[in-house]
């Protein structure tokens, strides 16, 4: 099966420029080929890693991918599913995310095979006759209006910034063609227009025959309708530092049964075969939950290394012992960062005080005190029964957490200010 057809099976491809073109192509020659990233973020997220890991399976068969990373662009702003004008971020705020989207893209691809660029090397070098006289002429209005991205926006409104940036991405493939060789551009299904202009612009600067094509991935929907990607904190973060591994572990484990063997086709490597067979032990033995495990086993790894997935399995073990005494306060933190929580200074405190604190745990010390007496609180992995008791936060981990647990499965944290 060539890569195209094994794409269309896994449900990655949503549209293509020259999909007879991009075949043979393919058949013929291994090529280089482009995802953009935006850094107006410290972090790409879920939604970047559905084109990223396109571009993995490229790189796994031979070809050569190629990062842009927006340094130029990311400054002007991308309208794509925008309803209004971005925030311009500062340049001192862009170097930054640039050297941490770098870091993180490293590891998803390597060092060897693969490379990153930045297009404000070629936009920053653009003066405005070049832009308009070398360009602009080559771009009609009355095409530029009908693409979706501007046509969704027009009511509400539009600067020519943001309504120039279609032009600049298709500079950005015009150029990574010429001096990368650079021939298929993949990105979200919202960048369609903006991928066609670019082929486009080759086209018309280079002559038809120039081999240049674009393909899009769908927009990922869940089985209930709803959009992927999101958690009730936020986006689904790449970075370790906006979210654990282990919340990143445990997005995928909780995927529902109708949606974990898509998922298992977009985000992993895994053989037809293996997709295969977990489809059917999701089928037949659904509580096992083996897909799932296999789902975010494969996309830890891939995203944070083996060694995170080692971390995450032993937390999540961990917690369903209900032994939290053995995790150090680097996993109390990633596994506690979602629960309701509660401020507390350092010094000593009564139970029934700490469990009352700013009503979160308790509603009142009576209650406190009658679901002490029944064995329903857990403080720190000890069961808790004496409603005189002080507790001391300098105790366990770190002095920097006081877990508590409500019954069997409510936990709270108490972080130590």
């Amino acid at each position: 099966m060539n890569i195209i057809d094994d794409l269309k099976w896994r449900g990655s491809i949503n549209q293509t420029t020259d999909e007879t073109g991009l075949i043979h192509l393919l058949q013929q020659k291994k090529i280089s080929l482009y995802v953009g990233v935006d850094p107006t973020a410290k972090s790409i997220h879920i939604g970047n890693l559905i084109p990223l890991t396109i571009l993995k399976r490229f790189q796994n068969d031979g070809h050569r991918p190629v990062i842009v990373i927006g340094g130029g662009t990311g400054m002007i702003g991308d309208p794509s599913g925008k309803a209004a004008e971005r925030q311009l971020l500062p340049p001192d705020v862009f170097d930054e995310n640039v050297k941490r989207i770098t870091k993180q893209l490293t590891r998803l691809f390597g060092k060897d095979g693969f490379e990153i660029v930045n297009n404000y090397d070629w936009l920053s070098k653009l003066n405005l006759i070049s832009f308009l006289r070398d360009f602009g002429k080559l771009f009609p209005i009355n095409v530029m209006l009908k693409r979706d991205v501007v046509a969704s926006r027009l009511e509400a409104g539009i600067s020519f910034t943001e309504f120039t940036y279609q032009i600049l991405q298709a500079i950005d493939f015009y150029t990574l063609f010429n001096e990368k060789k650079v021939q298929l551009q993949v990105g979200g299904g919202d960048q369609y227009g903006n991928i066609s202009s670019g082929v486009e612009l080759i086209h018309k600067l280079l002559g038809p025959q120039a081999q240049a094509f674009g393909l899009t991935v769908p927009l990922l929907l869940k089985s209930d309708g709803t959009k992927f990607g999101k958690s009730a904190g936020g986006a689904i973060w790449l970075d370790p530092e906006f979210l654990s591994p282990y919340e990143f572990y445990q997005f995928f484990y909780n995927q529902a049964d109708d949606d974990v063997i898509k998922l298992l086709k977009i985000f992993t490597f895994l053989s037809h075969e293996e997709i295969e067979n977990l489809a059917e032990k999701v089928r037949i033995e659904p509580g096992k939950r083996e897909a799932q495990t296999r789902l975010a086993q494969e996309v830890t790894k891939f995203v944070h290394g083996q060694a995170a997935v080692d971390e995450a399995e032993k937390i999540s073990q961990i917690l369903f012992s209900g032994d939290v005494q053995q995790l150090t306060s680097t996993q109390v933190a990633a596994a506690f960062s979602a629960v309701p929580s509660i401020t507390i200074t350092t010094e000593k405190i009564a139970v029934v005080d700490l469990l009352t604190q700013d009503g979160l745990i308790e509603k009142s010390k009576r209650q406190a005190r009658e679901d002490l007496k029944n064995g329903a609180i857990t403080i720190n992995g000890q069961k808790v029964t004496e409603v005189e008791k002080i507790i001391d936060p300098a105790d366990k981990f770190d002095g920097k957490f006081v877990i508590i647990r409500r019954g069997k499965k409510k936990y709270f944290l108490a972080k130590v200010q």
